[in-house]
C-alpha cells in the first residue's frame, strides 16, 4: 500500500507548484503547470511499492500577474432565445406573463395580459392558449430588435423626438429671424402626425440620407402633395442641423443627397394655385353681405394677404382720404400679431380713388377699431370669412381647375392682383413688388418678369418714399373688375371714369 503525504506551501500568488517526491532510497523533483497535477499519475513518481512518499507542493513564482475580475456583459438580443411566456390562472381568466425591457431600468419587468376566460364564451383550449400567448408576446415587441434598440441600446442617446422638441422651443424664443406662429404650428403638426411616429425614437446621429429616403418614400406612398413632401423633408433637415455644441458648431453635419433621397421634383403646373378672373371678381364685388363684399373688393383691388387685411385698424392704418392703407400687423384666428410674414411685408398700399371712396363709405362714422370686425368690435377670423367666400364662389359657378371643386383660398385674390398689374396694367415691376410685399430675391420666376430679378435694383428702389408717384400709378393701373352700381362713381384725374 502506497502512502502519500501532501504539503502545500502557498506564497499568496498564482504560481506553478513545485512537486517534490521523497522516499527511503530516492528523491525526485518535478515542476508542473497549474493544471498539470494529476494524483492518479503519482504511481510513475514513486520509486518503490514500500516507499513512503511525501509530496511537497511549493509555490514557485513564475511572475504571472493576478487575474482581473471580468465585468458582466451587458444586455444582448443575440443571447436571448425568445419567450413563450408563462400561462397561469388569475381569477376567471387565463393570463400570460413575460419579461420586457423597460426604459430607464436595467432589469426587465414582468408584464401580464389576459388570454381568454376560464369558461364560457371565448374559452380556448390549451394549445389555443399557447398560440394566443405567443401572439400577445410578439405584439408587445418584447423579443424584437426594434424594442430592444429603443429601450436598451439607445438609452441615454438624444433621439429625433427629443431634439425636435428642443428645436421648436428655440424657434419660439429666438431673436434672429423669428418664425411666425402659423409656421410653427405647421411644423409641429408635421412632427406630431408623421415624423415622430416614424423616426422619433431613432438617435439623432442615425438620421442620415438613408433614413430621410425612407421617410420620403412613405410620404409619397400616402400620395401627399409634392410640395408637402418637400416641407416634411425640410423639417427633418432643420432638426438635425439644430443640434450644436458649446461652440455653435453642428454636432451631426450632413451633406444631403437629393438624388439618393429621390425626393420628387415640384411641377408648378400641377400645383393647386387657383386665381380669379375678372368675371368672378365682379361677382364677388356684388356679394350680398356688406362686410364681406368690402373685404373681397379690397383684397382684389390692392392684393394684401388675408391676415394683413383683417389686421387693419381705422385710426392707425388708413389715411384720412382712405387712399392709402398701411400694413403693420396681422390677425390670425382672431388674434393680433405684431409681426408680418417677411420684412418686405411692412408697406403702404395705394388704392384707386373709386376703391377709396367705397372704403370711406364703408367706414362711415367710425373713428377707431378694426376695419373688419365682429359685432363686439373684435377682429374677424379668416375661417369665419371663408364660409362667405366658398358660398359666393359656388353661386358664381367658379371651378378650381386642379381640384374640380368650387373651393379656393384667399391667396387667389393676390394672384388676380399680380396677374392684372403684370399683364394688363403695365405697372412698373418695382412698384408691383412693393405693393404686394415681395423682396428682390423673393419668388424669382414666379413674381418677376424678364429682366426683373435684380436684387441690387430692388435694394436701392425708393418707391416706398414717393407717395405721389404711387398714387398716380394706382389710379392709372385701375383694379380690373366692375364695381356694383350702388358704389358712387368718382372722377379720375384726367376726367374719365374707371
Amino acid at each position: 500500500m502506497r502512502i502519500y503525504e501532501a504539503i502545500i506551501e502557498d506564497s499568496g500568488s498564482v504560481q506553478a507548484p513545485h512537486i517534490s517526491v521523497s522516499g527511503n532510497t530516492s528523491e525526485q523533483k518535478y515542476r508542473s503547470g497549474p493544471s498539470d497535477i494529476h494524483f492518479g499519475d503519482l504511481e510513475a513518481l514513486t520509486p518503490s511499492e514500500s516507499d513512503r512518499a511525501t509530496i511537497h507542493l511549493v509555490s514557485a513564482s513564475l511572475g504571472v500577474a493576478q487575474t482581473t475580475t471580468v465585468k458582466r456583459r451587458g444586455k444582448s438580443m443575440s443571447r436571448r432565445p425568445g419567450q413563450s411566456g408563462h400561462i397561469e390562472l388569475s381569477g376567471k381568466w387565463w393570463v400570460v406573463r413575460w419579461w420586457q425591457d423597460v426604459p430607464g431600468q436595467d432589469k426587465r419587468a414582468h408584464k401580464r395580459a389576459r388570454i381568454c376566460p376560464v369558461s364560457g364564451p371565448g374559452k380556448l383550449s390549451k394549445s389555443e392558449r399557447q398560440r394566443r400567448a405567443r401572439a400577445i408576446i410578439a405584439a408587445s415587441g418584447a423579443d424584437t430588435d426594434l424594442q430592444f434598440n429603443k429601450v436598451v441600446k439607445h438609452a441615454g442617446v438624444v433621439t429625433f423626438r427629443e431634439q425636435s422638441a428642443v428645436w421648436i422651443q428655440n424657434l419660439k424664443t429666438r431673436k434672429q429671424d423669428p418664425v411666425a406662429f402659423s409656421t410653427l404650428e405647421h411644423w409641429e403638426t408635421f412632427l406630431r402626425l408623421r415624423l415622430n411616429p416614424q423616426i422619433g425614437d431613432l438617435p439623432l446621429s442615425e438620421i442620415n440620407n438613408a433614413v430621410l429616403k425612407g421617410v420620403v418614400a412613405k410620404l409619397c406612398a400616402e400620395e401627399l402633395a409634392t410640395q408637402t413632401v418637400h416641407h416634411y423633408a425640410k423639417v427633418v433637415k432643420m432638426v438635425v442641423a439644430s443640434a450644436v455644441d458649446e461652440e455653435g458648431d453642428a454636432i451631426y453635419p450632413r451633406k444631403w443627397n437629393r438624388k439618393f433621397i429621390d425626393i420628387p421634383s415640384i411641377d408648378k403646373s400641377k400645383q393647386n394655385r387657383p386665381s380669379f378672373t375678372s368675371r368672378i371678381m365682379t361677382g364677388l364685388a356684388a356679394w350680398s353681405s356688406k362686410r364681406e363684399r368690402m373685404l373681397f373688393i379690397l383684397l382684389g383691388a390692392s392684393g394684401p394677404r388675408i391676415s394683413e387685411a383683417l389686421g387693419l385698424e381705422i385710426d392707425k392704418h388708413i389715411s384720412q382720404d382712405c387712399l392709402t392703407i398701411t400694413i403693420a400687423q396681422k390677425v390670425r384666428e382672431g388674434k393680433v400679431e405684431n409681426w408680418l410674414k417677411t420684412k418686405n411685408s411692412a408697406r403702404k398700399i395705394d388704392l384707386h380713388p373709386r376703391i377709396g371712396a367705397m372704403l370711406k363709405d364703408f367706414i362711415g362714422d367710425r373713428k377707431t377699431g378694426f376695419l373688419f370686425c365682429s359685432r363686439k368690435g373684435k377682429p374677424l377670423a379668416g375661417s369665419a370669412v371663408y364660409y362667405h367666400l366658398h358660398s359666393a364662389l359656388k353661386e358664381l359657378g367658379f371651378i378650381n381647375p386642379m381640384t374640380g371643386t368650387h373651393s379656393a383660398g384667399f391667396h387667389a385674390f393676390r394672384r388676380f392682383r399680380n396677374t392684372f398689374l403684370r399683364n394688363r396694367a403695365n405697372c412698373p415691376p418695382g412698384l408691383r413688388k412693393y405693393w404686394l410685399g415681395w423682396g428682390g430675391d423673393e419668388g424669382i420666376g414666379d413674381h418677376n418678369g424678364p429682366g426683373e430679378d435684380d436684387p441690387m435694383g430692388d435694394l436701392y428702389d425708393a418707391i416706398g418714399e414717393d407717395e405721389a408717384l404711387r398714387r398716380e400709378w394706382a389710379e392709372r393701373c385701375g383694379f380690373g373688375f366692375e364695381l356694383p352700381s350702388v358704389v358712387p362713381v368718382v372722377p379720375t384725374i384726367d376726367g374719365e371714369t374707371e
